[in-house]
């Protein structure tokens, strides 16, 4: 009788344990998804004001075609992007493409006197810089989701029910020097 307890606890304590690592995964899952639920509404405000920007631009530096349609084809690309992995890369893309419009900037000053650049810009910047802190939370979620499901035993149990490893929020290396170049001051 003993014997049989103790093995019911044994297997209660199993089962809970199981239990817990499961609801963990879950909750770290579902707080990576929340978490990328908020870099979307800042990706709604970029994709929102850039064709904005490509007007006014358009008007000044009507021969630099291919850099608006870089940027109008990356817009395009994400907002048509369904799976959060695909949201990453085509963002990414778009980040890349929107490089291009510092540079006509410095190559049109009449284009850095327009008012309605100037603003365009300021809110473009704006949405960057919180871009920026929702993707350093995002890549948290995800780091916590991805060591939960990694370390063991929890690694076992993962991959029974089919959580995988989740990519981060990262600058693709072919960006990467460009961003850890430190910008140029210019007087």
């Amino acid at each position: 009788m003993i014997t049989l307890i103790v093995l019911g606890a044994i297997v209660l304590i199993i089962a809970m344990t199981l239990i817990g690592i499961y609801n963990r995964a879950v909750t770290l899952r579902n707080n990576r998804e929340n978490a990328f639920a908020d870099i979307d509404v800042q990706l709604k405000q970029r994709h929102d004001l850039i064709p904005q920007l490509v007007s006014v631009v358009s008007g000044y530096a009507k021969h630099e075609n291919e850099t608006l349609t870089r940027v109008i084809e990356a817009r395009g690309g994400a907002m048509q992007a369904k799976s959060i992995d695909e949201k990453i890369l085509a963002e990414n893309k778009l980040t890349f493409a929107l490089a291009g419009f510092r540079s006509l900037e410095e190559q049109y000053p009449e284009l850095k006197a327009d008012a309605m650049f100037s603003k365009l810009q300021d809110e473009i910047s704006d949405v960057e810089n919180k871009l920026s802190a929702v993707r350093r939370y995002f890549n948290s979620a995800t780091r916590e989701y991805n060591n939960a499901i990694e370390t063991f035993p929890a690694n076992l149990v993962a991959k029974t029910f089919g959580f995988h490893r989740e990519i981060m929020f990262e600058i693709p290396e072919e960006q990467r020097a460009k961003h850890d170049k430190a910008p140029e001051i210019k007087f």
